[in-house]
């Protein structure tokens, strides 16, 4: 596997900046969502369902990370399902998803994972450069 930055700091800049215009405090998921790697695509994905209704700024956060993800593996010619889950259809499409994942040639489960993780780390990177300081700090 050959490394391509993919632009991934200048994708993690923009979601960052997006997501601290939202609502700073959802830049806390930033560290959440990079853990989150290590479980897989499929997991990584289903994050934006498990804070929907608790934390919606964070789901926002998680999904723009996804969205653009999708995005960059598109340009490297891996096809990543864009879908996102809504409560009320989750159990249907987290089984769609999840399976579409998992049927992806090994290889390409290997370079979409290790772009993930590397655009974690730069979304990490920024949320430290770029997150506000909260009032009394």
């Amino acid at each position: 596997m050959g490394w391509h930055p993919y632009d991934l700091d200048k994708a993690a800049q923009k979601i960052v900046l997006t997501a601290r215009e939202r609502n700073n405090e959802s830049l806390n998921q930033a560290y959440k969502m990079r853990a989150t790697c290590a479980y897989g695509l499929e997991r990584f994905w289903g994050e934006h369902l498990r804070l929907a209704e608790s934390e919606p700024h964070k789901a926002a956060f998680v999904k723009d990370v996804w969205c653009e993800f999708v995005e960059i593996m598109g340009r490297a010619k891996i096809a990543i399902p864009k879908a996102m889950a809504s409560r009320e259809e989750a159990e249907r499409e987290i089984a769609m998803v999840a399976d579409q994942l998992w049927s992806l040639p090994l290889p390409d489960q290997q370079v979409s994972l290790a772009v993930l993780t590397n655009l974690c780390d730069a979304v990490v990177w920024w949320t430290q450069r770029l997150k506000k300081k909260s009032e009394g700090n």
